[in-house]
Order: structure tokens, then C-alpha cells, then sequence
């Protein structure tokens, strides 16, 4: 749960407010940083102020982290002497987002044609390169048994795909865009209801793990796995980028797969890390 002190100072930044960062010391503002939601602008030599520009990105964090939809009642919530954890997750959930969002649905692409059924009708998922799907009754979408629904973070990998076919060589793949991220809500909610398999796609680096521990993994247990290329020894020598090593921050967690273990081991020894979007065309 987010504390109470921690909960106010996302409200002031969700209100608009730019906060110093030396008041908002907390390993939950270092993630919100690593994810490129909260900014930072530095204003001295020691001195920098936070502040965000995109609420609905704080917004879908904090539901995808903690289930925590309104802020404010959460914060009453937690004033209260005798509230209970019940109490907190009924406040966190009781949102006036909720009311408001109209739009539901998540993008999907694929270089191959994908069998599927919506609304109990069989369709084809094949766009046109170039093009993406949008899938607005998503509930009642379900992919052939052998599809592999693949989760993408970054918008040119999710437009590239035709280019990185080599990487997902011998499974049938269905993408999946991670943004909006108003729209990531549906892809758990839509993921927990069919049997297939995910496979998580996204930058090689501790926040591309904290983003799949926290927000798949958790849901999914073991029909998640984190992709991490055969060659990923030599793309982090070649091509690794040193930029965020030192700002970035693992968060704890208890059990992962023998892969990411390996990938943490080889981003200590280089102290590099590999954006998603190098993997577009390279062949090592």
C-alpha cells in the first residue's frame, strides 16, 4: 500500500503542482521517474522539481500498481483511525474515472494472419502494414489456442513488426500495444479471461522488469514469460546504452523467471542497458 505522506505528494503532482525532489525521496517516485511519468527539472546545481504532464499515465499507473482509482478518497481513507484495508481498497476503487471513461478497447497488429473469434464469429486479424486494429468488444475476443498474445511497450516496435519476425521465430504471435495506456486496463482485464500464453516485450532494463513483474506477472503467474533475446550478451556489448544505469532501481521481487535473472546479471556487468527499438532489423 502507498503510504500516507507518498499518496498526498502524488495528489499534488496529479493537481498540477511541481514538488522538489529532495521532499519526495521515495523509492515510488524513483519508478514513476524510470517510467518517464514523473519528469524532473533541474533548477540548480542541486536543486530539481518533479512534476507530470500526463495524468491519465499517473492515473493507469496507480490502478495497475496498487488498484487505486481516486487519490483523494484514498488519502481520506487513510486519515481515518479505524480504517480497515478493506476500506482502503473500496476507496482506491471507488473513482470518479471510472464514470467518465467511454472508450474501452486496446490496438492489436500482426505480420501474420491470426484466427480468432469476436462475438462468436470467426474473423481474420491481418492489418494491412502500415496499420493497426482496434478491438472495441474485447471480452468477447479469443484467439485460436496456439496464438501467443505478445505485449509490446514502445510505439515504433509495435509499428515495425514485419522487421522483427526473426525474434518470435516458431510461435504465432498476436501484438498487443501497452499505450495508450488508458486502454492497458482492458489488455489485463481481457488476458486473465483466455488460456494463451503472453509474452512481454519491452526494453531490456530493471524498469522494463519492474513494468512486467508489476503489471503482468503478478496477474498472470505462469502463462507470463519477459522476452530477452538469445543474443542479448552481445546486442547490451554493441549496442547497450549507459544513460539510465545508475538512475535506475530493481524493485524487490520475491520469484522470476531464470531468464531475467540472467538478464539483471548481464546489466550489472556491462552497467548497460538495450531500448526496445534497436531490436527493429538487427541480427546479430
Amino acid at each position: 500500500m502507498i503510504t500516507l505522506s507518498i499518496a498526498e505528494k502524488l495528489l499534488q503532482l496529479i493537481d498540477g503542482e511541481q514538488l522538489p525532489a529532495s521532499q519526495a525521496r521515495h523509492t515510488l517516485i524513483d519508478e514513476l521517474i524510470n517510467e518517464g511519468i514523473v519528469l524532473v527539472r533541474i533548477t540548480g546545481r542541486t536543486k530539481s522539481l518533479l512534476y507530470i504532464v500526463d495524468k491519465t499515465a499517473i492515473a493507469n499507473w496507480l490502478f495497475n500498481r496498487f488498484q487505486i482509482n481516486d487519490v483523494s478518497a484514498y488519502i481520506n481513507t487513510l486519515k481515518n483511525d479505524q480504517a480497515t484495508r478493506t476500506d482502503l481498497v473500496l476507496a482506491g476503487n471507488d473513482s470518479k474515472l471510472q464514470s467518465k471513461r467511454t472508450f474501452k478497447g486496446f490496438l492489436v497488429n500482426s505480420y501474420l494472419p491470426i484466427d480468432a473469434s469476436l462475438n462468436s464469429k470467426a474473423i481474420t486479424i491481418n492489418p494491412e502494414p502500415g496499420t493497426f486494429q482496434f478491438i472495441y468488444d474485447f471480452e468477447k475476443l479469443i484467439p485460436a489456442a496456439d496464438v501467443v498474445i505478445v505485449g509490446i511497450e514502445n510505439a515504433e516496435n509495435f509499428r515495425w513488426i514485419e522487421k522483427q519476425q526473426h525474434l518470435f521465430k516458431g510461435i504465432k504471435p498476436l501484438f498487443i500495444s501497452r499505450y495508450p495506456q488508458e486502454q492497458s486496463r482492458d489488455v489485463i482485464k481481457w488476458l486473465l479471461t483466455i488460456p494463451n500464453n503472453y509474452l512481454h516485450f519491452g526494453d531490456l532494463d530493471f524498469a522494463g522488469i519492474n513494468i512486467y513483474m508489476q503489471e503482468y506477472k503478478k496477474h498472470l503467474g505462469i502463462r507470463a514469460s519477459f522476452y530477452v533475446p538469445d543474443n542479448i550478451e552481445a546486442l547490451l556489448e554493441k549496442y547497450g546504452n549507459k544513460g539510465l544505469y545508475d538512475r535506475q532501481k530493481l524493485n524487490d521481487i520475491s520469484t522470476v523467471e531464470q531468464g531475467i535473472l540472467d538478464l539483471i546479471v548481464l546489466l550489472h556487468k556491462y552497467k548497460k542497458w538495450l531500448e526496445q527499438e534497436l531490436l527493429i532489423g538487427i541480427v546479430l
